[in-house]
């Protein structure tokens, strides 16, 4: 759990992914439409993949926990809260408030 909430941190969005998963390249590639330069953590091609998935777990309650999105540090969801925010018009401010987007 500490090194997951030490990546998350780092940036000011950070994706927790599965290299082959389609729902994760969809929010990746939405973040890279936008402009922003996400930090991606690809679970599946991690060393310490396995021991991050089981701390994403635990924080999300689902498995798999991926697409895991983190904005200004805190976990905000996964694909559908992404684009719940996109939808409503409610995610460019909460990049731009984190410092993701200088718009």
């Amino acid at each position: 759990m500490e090194k997951v909430m030490r990546l998350a941190s780092q940036r000011a969005v950070t994706v927790f992914s599965f290299s082959s998963c389609c729902m994760c390249y969809s929010v990746k590639s939405l973040f890279s439409e936008l402009g922003v330069d996400a930090a991606i953590h690809e679970l599946d091609e991690d060393p310490s993949g396995a021991e991050m998935e089981r701390a994403l777990v635990g924080l999300l309650g689902r498995k798999p926990p991926v697409p895991a999105i983190f904005i200004g540090g805190r976990l905000v969801g996964s694909t559908d809260r992404i684009m719940q925010l996109h939808l409503g018009g409610n995610l460019v401010p909460l990049l731009r408030d984190a410092g993701a987007l200088w718009l």
